[in-house]
């Protein structure tokens, strides 16, 4: 895991939430799904997943839909829009650390 450096200053990891893409591929008239897993970092003035960068400003809220038992679709409100993921495993850690260090005013 990195830290950013902004100004001199560390802007350290607050949180790390695991979630899958699920990968279609059409060969020969089959379909076949993969997954592949990935990360969302959640640094102090940023959220980063492996091709979405936002900065905390732009993100309203985070919530989430649980879906079985175990997963569900995570989703980050931002001033762009809503961007679903799909976790295996609850991101309530995920979201607490959201709500208590960048959205504090807010909840």
């Amino acid at each position: 895991m990195k830290d950013w450096y902004i100004g001199g200053f560390i802007m350290g990891l607050l949180a790390v939430q695991p979630y899958v893409k699920v990968l279609r591929e059409i060969e020969n008239m089959d379909i076949t799904c993969k997954e592949e897993e990935r990360k969302i970092h959640l640094y102090h003035d940023r959220l980063v997943t492996k091709y979405h960068e936002f900065l905390a400003q732009d993100i309203s809220d985070i919530s989430f839909k649980q879906m079985g038992d175990a997963g569900g679709l995570l989703y980050i409100h931002t001033n762009r829009g809503i961007f679903s993921y799909t976790v295996h495993s609850s991101p309530d850690s995920f979201i607490k650390a959201f709500r208590m260090h960048i959205k504090k005013d807010y909840f």
